[in-house]
């Protein structure tokens, strides 16, 4: 059975005292988790080294970053590797989301090489893909999200992209209280399967989590979780609050 995920987002937010008392409550809430659930922490750079320790004998709670550097060393003030990353035990990492995409020109080609740099440092990457509400309104949400596919993951051989996650973002969803419905979400979750399937075989495609990242609520965290090809759901701001965040994980299939 393939993994299913609540991954949190906590962006550019928080102290490290608001971030602490936020990780203890989210570790001190009551879970009906299975050995097919996981849960990511995605927080700020600063925050991994201290968080990775906190949640350390939980064997289901795993810190990630929101991001690396394309580059692999060297002079690129600012910028964190993926060796950066592997040397803090840190094995989990956002990639290509729309933020990054949108304000600090992620092209899908500066996607694919931090694709090579996390797998090839034994970092699990969770690929970020998603149209915008102007792709959406045209009818070409499919072909954009599977172009996105194509030229950032696809050029990966079969078992480096089993160690891939996806998370499908619509961009017109991201903080804005819109919610892609239960059928919207589960269309294009099986559209990106089945180009899975079509590059790597249906074993992999029906192995690989897809979540879905746009708006998740503990109100509607369980029916998108109900869709068949829907794994979990990546989220930004309802992870900032540990009564929303429990329930979604709760939520979990």
């Amino acid at each position: 059975m393939r993994k299913k995920i609540a991954a949190a987002n906590w962006k550019m937010n928080l102290t490290i005292q608001e971030g602490e008392q936020l990780i203890n409550e989210i570790m001190n809430k009551q879970y009906s988790m299975q050995d097919h659930h996981k849960v990511l922490l995605a927080v700020p750079f600063p925050y991994l080294s201290a968080f990775k320790s906190k949640i350390a004998l939980n064997n289901k709670m795993n810190i990630a970053a929101q991001n690396l550097s394309d580059k692999e060393v060297g002079a690129f003030t600012g910028e964190v590797s993926a060796k950066m990353l592997k040397s803090i035990e840190v094995d989990h990492v956002l990639i290509g989301h729309s933020e990054r995409r949108e304000y600090y020109g992620d092209t899908n080609e500066v996607v694919k090489q931090k694709i090579n740099l996390a797998i090839a440092n034994k970092i699990m990457p969770v690929f970020c893909c998603g149209e915008s509400l102007e792709v959406r309104e045209a009818s070409n949400q499919n072909e954009y999200v599977i172009d996105q596919l194509l030229n950032g993951i696809f050029h990966l051989e079969e078992e480096d992209f089993k160690k891939i996650i996806i998370a499908y973002e619509p961009i017109w969803a991201i903080g804005t209280g819109k919610t892609a419905g239960k059928e919207q979400a589960q269309e294009m979750h099986a559209a990106i399967r089945a180009s899975i399937a079509t590059r790597y075989g249906a074993e992999i495609a029906d192995q690989t989590s897809i979540l879905y990242g746009g708006s998740v609520k503990a109100d509607n965290a369980q029916d998108l979780f109900s869709a068949p090809d829907v794994d979990g759901g990546l989220v930004g701001g309802a992870s900032l609050k540990s009564e929303e965040f429990a329930a979604i994980i709760n939520a979990l299939p």
